[in-house]
């Protein structure tokens, strides 16, 4: 049986009703919380499946990058929280911490002093040749 998402316009709550096709627009409908008839039935969201490149290519677009202040701690651990679950991995917990901390306001700069272990300031990404 399908299931149909609705909204009551009185409590502004939404619900679920289960109805059979054959039943649809012929059973009348009550809002699950309070009732009221005077429902309206919502629209589902669309999902479009996206392949990993064409996911991870939206974010080279140069328009997108364009709106991101640098001196905008929180806009960019927004981005890159977005980032990382595009990519659909496993990231490794440093990652959600230095997200977090952006997310918080700290500056990049801060992060590292506080995190020296990240290899943010290092060229070589923190990686040895030992």
């Amino acid at each position: 049986m399908p299931t149909y998402d609705y909204t009551c316009l009185d409590c502004r709550k939404r619900f679920d009703v289960f109805l059979s096709y054959k039943d649809y627009g012929v059973v009348p409908v009550a809002c699950s919380h309070c009732n009221s008839a005077n429902v309206r039935r919502r629209t589902p969201r669309v999902r479009v499946l996206k392949s990993d490149e064409q996911r991870l290519s939206a974010f080279a677009d140069p328009s997108a990058l364009g709106a991101l202040d640098q001196n905008d701690p929180v806009a960019l651990g927004r981005m890159m929280r977005q980032m990382g679950s595009e990519m659909g991995e496993d990231l490794p917990q440093e990652f959600g911490e230095v997200v977090d901390r952006l997310e918080a306001g700290q500056r990049p700069e801060e992060i590292e002093g506080a995190l020296p272990d990240l290899g943010l300031g290092d060229p070589s990404g923190g990686l040895s040749d030992e």
